[in-house]
């Protein structure tokens, strides 16, 4: 008995000795309290204070000159570059769904983050020849043609050349891997000032592939010598090869950790070590740049993160971030900040919608995901901010904007006229959610002064601005809505806890009412008319879960606040209902498309002149 006491406690030691070395590692954590809630879109995370979230590429496969001119809607793995004052977005693209040919990568630029030109062709479709087998799968390839598969999309080099990257994948069936190391190879070409491309080159090929069954050549044939000097630093450069690890020869001397790890990305702490993180949230520790790792991969303690990609970087004020979906889903897309890139103290909403999938397709996964920032070396904008790029349900693709520092208060009153504020400074504080189909921005009213303006012609997503205000029980919060239309369209204005739990709302309905949420049923407050002005005036009052309605200087009655909340955090406008699906128990895939998916639906305008909090 005593031995078998002596056997168990010893046990026991070791564990917690073991345990204690884990904690004590030097490694990423989250040391915060806050968890998401699955059951939201939003996961009930505080907001991220003026997180601008632009949509870049809407799919469309009925009007695909509404769509740049493709029809693929299939469209995943955005990479970003800031270089010669524009951003470069470079994404993956397939007619249906993830790992059936044939695929191809496009190219996006913006000058400011917020406009993006249509896509155009980087890597086009690369054809396999009929007969081509992989060792260790059944089947052969007829009349297929490679898939795109990169975790790596653009290298800056010392001399200021700007390579594009990409890897074409073989996948003999849906479910072949494209990564398995036996694929075409990686390529690159170069992109000059002046937005043309250079000839396609490979510059890592998979041993197992025949470049006599490719159109290009490999980087070191071609006559442009400092092509060859930047594509030469790239491979001499092993953060940058450890990005290529999962399409590479598994024994490539090239890839320093050999490992089943994805999605690398890294940062730099000031002792000069290298943070890795990879899917999983999987983290180690570099002292040499990359060329050997601490300890293998393991998961950073405290962190939720399921098998999506984790986005780690340092941030212009010498703070640092991640970004990733803090669930076993991939919503919300939230962000973490720390003072010393090991210890992340919060965890706030940088994007909590989900729009609708209106294309079914292979491994298609619902949410805002596969997030990626500007890696190190890859350009650093001018604006002081963070900016970030994600797919939409592997979809769309987006891009955001996220304020530096990160903040979730604001203090003080408020008072925005946005006609009197200076240019391009009106939204600072607000976050916005903006699709192409229902654009958030500054424009003028038919007044022809400056408004905040939220169009929709979307029948599937919607335009949203909310501001965070300062934390209150009672509080009297004042705007101007100017409505282009009374017969279309719906606006919600919502008055909510930190949370995102609406404790009132109204609404602009497309009947030319103007009412009120009460429990199950909305009450009227008055008719509204096209292009007139309406001053709202809303007191609130968390005690008595009532507000007092007044509508340009009259009062409208008062109602019952339909849901308890603790304290006022934030304001919303929303062209659009709330929405629920998916949720955690909705079937992993969708294969169905929605009716109707390409279609756009009549437009509605709605013009806000001002914003005041007392």
């Amino acid at each position: 008995m005593y031995k078998k006491n002596f056997i168990h406690f010893l046990g026991i030691a070791l564990l917690g000795l073991f345990s204690q070395k884990t904690i004590c590692q030097d490694t990423v954590r989250y040391v915060g309290k806050t968890l998401v809630n699955v059951d939201y879109h939003h996961g009930q995370l505080p907001l991220a204070v003026g997180v601008h979230n632009y949509q870049t590429f809407r799919a469309n496969r009925e009007h695909p000159e509404w769509a740049g001119g493709s029809s693929w809607t299939y469209n995943h793995a955005p990479m970003l570059a800031y270089w010669n004052n524009t951003f470069f977005l470079e994404f993956l693209s397939d007619p249906v769904g993830e790992h059936i040919p044939p695929g191809q990568t496009f190219l996006q630029t913006s000058s400011n983050g917020k406009d993006w030109t249509n896509p155009v062709v980087l890597f086009p479709p690369h054809k396999i020849p009929d007969g081509w087998t992989k060792e260790g799968y059944k089947g052969v390839a007829k009349d297929l043609y490679a898939v795109m598969h990169q975790r790596m999309g653009f290298y800056v080099s010392k001399k200021n050349r700007l390579l594009a990257l990409a890897y074409y994948g073989i996948a003999l069936d849906a479910k072949d891997d494209p990564n398995d190391g036996k694929g075409i190879g990686r390529v690159v070409r170069e992109i000059y000032k002046d937005g043309s491309f250079g000839p396609i080159h490979f510059i890592r090929p998979n041993r197992t592939w025949d470049l006599k069954q490719s159109p290009y050549m490999m980087f070191t044939q071609s006559k442009d010598k400092g092509f060859i000097e930047a594509c030469n630093e790239l491979l001499a450069t092993p953060l940058m090869m450890q990005q290529w690890v999962e399409e590479a020869d598994r024994d490539d001397e090239l890839i320093p950790l050999k490992k089943e790890v994805k999605a690398f990305s890294f940062y730099h702490l000031p002792n000069k070590n290298v943070v890795g993180l990879w899917k999983h949230a999987l983290t180690s520790i570099s002292k040499d740049e990359g060329k050997t790792w601490e300890y293998s991969p393991l998961r950073a303690p405290g962190f939720v993160n399921s098998n999506a990609k984790i986005w780690g970087q340092k941030l212009p004020n010498g703070q640092y971030a991640t970004v990733y979906n803090p669930s076993e889903f991939r919503w919300p897309l939230g962000i973490s900040v720390s003072d010393n890139g090991l210890d992340y103290k919060n965890l706030l909403l940088v994007t909590g919608e989900i729009s609708t999938m209106r294309y079914g397709g292979n491994y298609k996964s619902y949410g805002p995901q596969y997030v990626r920032g500007i890696i190190e070396g890859n350009g650093t904008p001018p604006d002081g901010n963070m900016w970030l790029t994600y797919s939409m349900n592997k979809e769309d693709i987006w891009v955001s904007k996220v304020p530096v520092p990160v903040a979730s208060e604001v203090y003080g009153s408020i008072n925005e006229t946005f006609d009197k504020m200076p240019e391009g400074k009106e939204l600072e504080l607000w976050n916005i959610y903006s699709p192409l189909w229902a654009k958030v921005g500054i424009e003028k009213a038919p007044d022809g002064t400056k408004a905040l303006t939220l169009h929709d012609k979307d029948p599937f997503d919607f335009a949203k601005a909310e501001r965070v205000i300062p934390e209150a029980t009672k509080t009297t919060i004042t705007f101007t809505v100017i409505p282009a239309q009374n017969n279309k369209g719906l606006l919600h204005i919502e008055f909510q806890d930190e949370k995102g739990t609406p404790a009132a709302r109204l609404i602009f309905d497309s009947d030319s009412t103007l009412k009120a949420k009460v429990g199950y049923r909305n009450s009227g407050v008055q008719a509204y008319e096209t292009g007139k002005p309406y001053e709202i005036r809303v007191e609130l009052d968390r005690y008595k879960r009532m507000y007092d309605i007044y509508i340009n200087g009259q009062k409208k009655g008062t109602r019952l606040q339909f849901a308890p909340v603790a304290s006022f955090r934030r304001v919303v406008f929303r062209t659009g209902e709330v929405r629920r699906f998916p949720n955690a128990d909705t079937p992993t895939d969708q294969d169905f498309d929605v009716p109707k998916a390409g279609e756009q639906a009549p437009e509605a305008i709605f013009y806000i002149k001002n914003f005041i909090v007392k």
